[in-house]
């Protein structure tokens, strides 16, 4: 029979729980040099997805994020924990997509142009995979204006309910409703043509989900 051991392990070498999000934050305004970039290596690749599709450019979304993250290490004293980090995180990618957009003044596009993009950018038969319909439906986006293709992205794209996209945007509930449908509307010539539409449901939902849920 085998002898305890001399020294049992004690409360305080036992595994500590992973720190929460808040306690990094806490930390890194307390001084923590290591505590933000722990935050970052959790959150980056959300925050990515999200300026992604917001930009449809990987070096717009790219600058984007990393003006964020700067922002945000910057105004770490600013969050009052009425909402989780992460979304206090969304907040400042999004707005930081925003001002980006609003930089370019990319004019809206109307309607009528886009039955004509929807006519002259139909898919061959063979494109129907979920690369395929991903691409599109980000080209789609791009189309929109700023409000309405933030408040889709979060709710079509990254899974959010209206109300968490709401928190993340600074706008009520029934804003962020009434942006989605007018953005939806205005797909609808675009993306009409995909002859599965269950496709582009488990393209958005199920990556939504993924990056969503860490």
């Amino acid at each position: 029979m085998n002898s305890p051991p001399e020294n049992p392990p004690t409360a305080e070498h036992a595994a500590r729980p992973a720190l929460t999000d808040a306690d990094l934050l806490t930390r890194h305004i307390g001084g923590d040099p290591h505590a933000f970039s722990e935050i970052v290596k959790r959150h980056r690749d959300r925050m990515w997805a999200v300026a992604l599709r917001t930009l449809g450019d990987p070096d717009e979304a790219a600058d984007a994020v990393q003006d964020a993250f700067v922002s945000a290490y910057r105004k770490a004293e600013s969050f009052r924990g009425e909402a989780a980090v992460t979304t206090w995180l969304h907040r400042i990618v999004v707005n930081a997509c925003l001002d980006r957009m609003r930089r370019k003044t990319v004019r809206p596009v109307a309607d009528d142009e886009l039955m004509e993009a929807a006519e002259r950018d139909a898919p061959t038969a063979d494109q129907t995979g979920d690369r395929e319909v991903s691409m599109e439906v980000t080209a789609a986006l791009k189309l929109l204006p700023a409000d309405q293709r933030a408040a889709l992205v979060l709710v079509d794209m990254m899974g959010y309910s209206v109300e968490d996209a709401a928190t993340v945007l600074g706008v009520p509930a029934g804003t962020v409703k009434s942006r989605c449908a007018r953005g939806r509307a205005k797909l609808v010539p675009i993306l009409s043509h995909l002859r599965n539409r269950s496709d582009l449901t488990r393209v958005s939902s199920a990556k939504g989900a993924e990056l969503r849920d860490g």
